[in-house]
């Protein structure tokens, strides 16, 4: 960051733009700035699964994912630039699969929802689907790091992950299946 702001309203956005990190204006619906923003949501949505009371394992590694997410609105703000590895999306990887080693073998539909950590994780994957699709989109007209596609696949495959966890935990069951019509 070239400066700190000690304003908080500019004006500047008012014509309908927005600056970016590399101090260009897009247009405030441009395809970039709305992945932009879609990650900011994602990492909001995620700030909210960590004001709930969950475990120091799935704490700690969303207040990292949280940082990374932050890199990742920071590549989107600035054109060309990539902060994000492999390491990470392997870290998201191995994070999914010790989660999913205490977990019954999946053979139906979760329906999102449960305790509210849970739930709040399910609106985070949504979110995070989204954010991948705008990333997605805006890689069909401006170069994208595919490591920025990959990162936001693998998250909403953990998020989904941890709210099954977390409704372990708190024991709330699975979707059972169609249920005959009310009379």
């Amino acid at each position: 960051m070239g400066h700190r702001l000690t304003k908080i309203y500019t004006r500047t956005g008012d014509n309908g733009t927005t600056g970016l990190g590399d101090n260009s204006r897009a247009a405030k619906e441009s395809l970039r700035v709305t992945a932009l923003g879609d990650v900011d949501e994602l990492n909001s949505f995620i700030g909210l699964v960590l004001s709930e009371s969950v475990s120091g394992n799935i704490r700690s590694g969303l207040q990292i994912i949280q940082h990374d997410l932050f890199d990742l609105g920071g590549d989107l703000s600035i054109p060309g630039r990539c902060s994000l590895n492999d390491d990470q999306v392997s870290a998201l990887e191995r994070s999914i699969d010790g989660f999913n080693l205490g977990l019954p073998s999946l053979v139906e539909f979760v329906l999102p929802g449960g305790s509210r950590p849970s739930a709040l994780c399910h609106v985070a994957r949504t979110v995070c689907r989204r954010a991948e699709r705008s990333v997605i989109r805006l890689s069909k007209t401006e170069s994208i790091a595919s490591i920025h596609m990959q990162y936001l696949n693998r998250l909403s495959d953990l998020l989904f992950v941890l709210a099954r966890v977390l409704n372990q935990d708190e024991d709330v069951p699975l979707w059972r299946g169609a249920k005959p019509p009310h009379s």
